[in-house]
């Protein structure tokens, strides 16, 4: 292209593009240079920052894409990675605020607060939270029924309907009850819904030999965990997405849960681990102190 302009013409273009004539031309010659070592590490980091994000469902900030990019062997710092996202135009989504959606407006037994919001759990099997949430689909409402382990966030049942009748939390707990085996003394926390305090509920609790925590009412900070596991996932996945079938919403959340929120997503309060591998940490912990 420079061996057909003249210097008049190419200051003339460089005036209509708004450029100056000295950019123009390191333009010209990066275009007829390889790239050097420095801008390729640059376009890799780019792209691994990149494939981070969009993984996370584009939730994930720069303290998250930075784990991310340092599991991968990168030497990298977070003002860096934080630069580079906003030059790529990269931004997390922010949280919902709580919603109550709990119906306590029953003569069912119910029972005192023994968590008490002591959310900070040593063990796995130790404490369990549940609660139920909503997701809008062009066919009608699904409802979603969550089991999480407060030790490692780990979501260890759950289930879906076009309802939210006592049988929606009965399957979830059930899938609990069947992957992790939890020993005697579990405690159990949820809110006051007549759900959790239908007697087919509670009898399970009690076959089970668990320790019986229900929030007061109306107050879902005492349940804040499971709470912000639900506004997570709202944020992450079901407002990002427009459901035609009921079938579609069951299919993407149990990927998400299943897939990428177990498996991948990284918690703060879990050292940027996944609630997988932090099980997995505490495991091989576990058996290092054995031998």
């Amino acid at each position: 292209m420079e061996a057909h302009l003249n210097e008049h013409a190419i200051v003339k273009m460089c005036q209509v593009l708004r450029v100056s004539t000295s950019g123009y031309y390191k333009w010209i010659k990066q275009q007829s240079s390889p790239p050097s070592e420095k801008e390729k590490y640059r376009a890799e980091i780019q792209q691994k920052i990149s494939k981070s994000f969009h993984e996370s469902f584009g939730t994930y900030g720069s303290p998250r894409v930075h784990a991310d990019l340092i599991d991968w062997g990168y030497t990298i710092s977070l003002k860096t990675v934080a630069r580079i996202m906003h030059e790529m135009g990269l931004k997390a989504t922010q949280k919902e605020k709580f919603v109550v959606t709990t119906d306590s407006d029953h003569d069912l037994n119910v029972y005192p607060n023994i968590l008490n919001r002591q959310f900070k759990v040593k063990e796995p099997n130790r404490v369990w939270v549940t609660d139920i949430t909503y997701i809008w689909t062009l066919e009608g409402w699904v409802y979603l029924a969550s089991v999480m382990d407060l030790f490692s966030r780990k979501i260890v049942g759950w289930s879906l309907s076009d309802h939210m009748r006592k049988e929606l939390v009965i399957q979830a707990m059930n899938m609990a009850i069947i992957q992790r085996q939890p020993g005697k003394e579990l405690i159990h926390h949820s809110d006051r819904g007549s759900q959790y305090c239908s007697h087919d509920y509670i009898d399970i609790l009690k076959e089970k030999e668990m320790n019986i925590s229900m929030s007061k009412k109306g107050d879902p900070y005492d349940n804040a965990c499971i709470e912000s596991f639900h506004a997570t996932i709202k944020k992450d996945l079901i407002y990002r997405r427009r459901f035609k079938t009921r079938g579609e919403a069951i299919k993407a959340v149990n990927y998400y849960i299943s897939s990428f929120y177990n498996e991948r997503r990284k918690h703060s309060t879990l050292g940027n681990s996944s609630p997988n591998q932090f099980e997995r940490n505490h495991q091989v912990n576990e058996s290092e102190k054995i031998s």
